[in-house]
């Protein structure tokens, strides 16, 4: 059953079904094909245990914080001023895009939202001013990757509730190996480029008074994140009502800015509804395929290969690391996490791994997926955002940054407490 399951996954995707659809047109063939009892008649019920959750609710606020920041156009000020404090470096304006990507990630939650607003800022001043194509779109799209890492995280929030992990740990958790991967992105771009300057374009500089002066168009972000992420950790706020309150604040900034009118808010609530409908889409239908898989035995199958492939705890983890990573050149990353997690967890787990570590690893092997081809959405999004180029360059332009989280992956390995750290201490 495991292969069929695997083989129907990976040809139904190659059709190009919505993976929402694919998950359940599983679900009911592992219904028809592996149990002898009638599983469909449970949809209903699955469904609705699926869906009633208040922890959800988060989800449809941090996308719709994320939509209104960038139609009301925080995300221009917020490169202009990071251009000015980056620009001197080996690679120049490439940083700015890294810097707006880390501050986005830290009040969007959304990894294709974040890349999707850098790369509409961003692209038009790559072709100004005669930056490599690669290396700058590539930067995007690994920037953009930070998103679902550093808090507050729509796939955090998804992991927590599928796992029963508290979410504001898991928040605590991505922030430190977060921001040590934006740190870790600008040094091999400024190491690139100090082999290759002519990958970073020409030099800028601008004044110390320029770059003091930029800083207040910084403020409302950093603020917003305080805020945010502030109140969950207070104990004033759930990370549902945290995301609500950030909503507000956000549609403050952007009334600040003189971004708000109809037609803003319009295409906000649309991208919003679009947004949660697909990500609800997924989860329902990867639950209703977890309730198949368990009742057929699936779950009992791929722990016992697991358990009696004769490796120890560490073997079987880079056993794991391995699935994700292969797993991640076809599935999407949310639909990866949701069809996994039930199953893989609970063998991490029981071999003495703690579950909010192993949520960060998998976050960044799933971040991954999003800049390998061929299902990397970050690259297509970036690749949407240029006027000219092949998508071939982009994926080539990432791949630095794919070394960086395999990187990652290995410190988290041997250094847990890069993601344990803050957790236990607060």
């Amino acid at each position: 059953m495991i292969w069929s399951v695997s083989i129907g996954l990976l040809g139904l995707l190659t059709l190009s079904i919505p993976v929402g659809i694919v998950l359940f047109i599983l679900g009911f063939g592992i219904d028809q094909f592996f149990s002898p009892f009638p599983l469909i008649r449970g949809l209903g019920q699955v469904v609705w245990s699926s869906s009633n959750s208040s922890t959800l609710i988060a989800i449809p606020f941090f996308v719709l914080l994320g939509e209104i920041l960038v139609r009301g156009g925080v995300a221009e000020r917020t490169y202009a001023s990071l251009d000015k404090w980056f620009s001197w470096l080996p690679g120049g304006l490439v940083h700015a895009n890294i810097g707006t990507a880390t501050m986005f990630s830290a009040t969007s939650g959304s990894s294709v939202a974040t890349a999707a607003t850098v790369a509409t800022v961003a692209m038009p001043q790559a072709e100004k001013l005669g930056y490599d194509p690669r290396l700058f779109s590539g930067a995007i799209a690994a920037g953009g990757t930070l998103g679902i890492l550093i808090p507050p995280s729509i796939n955090l929030i998804v992991y927590g509730f599928l796992t029963e992990t508290s979410i504001p740990q898991l928040f605590l958790a991505g922030l430190i190996p977060g921001l040590l991967m934006a740190v870790a992105f600008m040094a091999i771009t400024a190491l690139i480029c100090w082999f290759k300057p002519s990958l970073g374009g020409s030099s800028r500089s601008f004044t110390w008074g320029e770059r003091v002066s930029s800083l207040r168009q910084l403020v409302p972000i950093i603020l917003l994140f305080v805020v945010v992420i502030g109140s969950i950790y207070a104990g004033w706020a759930t990370p549902t009502e945290s995301a609500a309150v950030g909503v507000f604040m956000a549609l403050l900034i952007a009334l600040a800015n003189g971004g708000v009118n109809m037609e803003m808010l319009r295409h906000s609530a649309l991208g919003t509804v679009r947004i949660t409908a697909m990500i609800m889409l997924v989860i329902i239908g990867a639950y209703f395929l977890n309730f198949t898989m368990a009742s057929a035995g699936l779950g009992r199958e791929l722990t016992s290969l697991l358990e009696n492939s004769g490796l120890s705890p560490l073997g079987t983890l880079f056993l794991v690391i391995l699935l994700y990573i292969i797993l991640g050149f076809f599935i999407e990353t949310l639909s990866l996490m949701v069809a996994t997690i039930p199953i893989v967890v609970p063998i991490m787990a029981g071999l003495g791994y703690d579950k909010v570590w192993f949520g960060v690893l998998m976050i960044v092997l799933v971040e991954m997926a999003l800049i390998t081809p061929p299902v990397g959405l970050n690259l297509y999004v970036v690749q949407g955002s240029r006027k000219s180029g092949t998508l071939g360059e982009v994926m080539v332009g990432a791949m630095p940054y794919v070394l960086v989280m395999l990187a990652m992956v290995g410190f988290l390995i041997l250094f847990p407490g890069l993601a344990l750290f803050l957790p236990a201490a607060l």
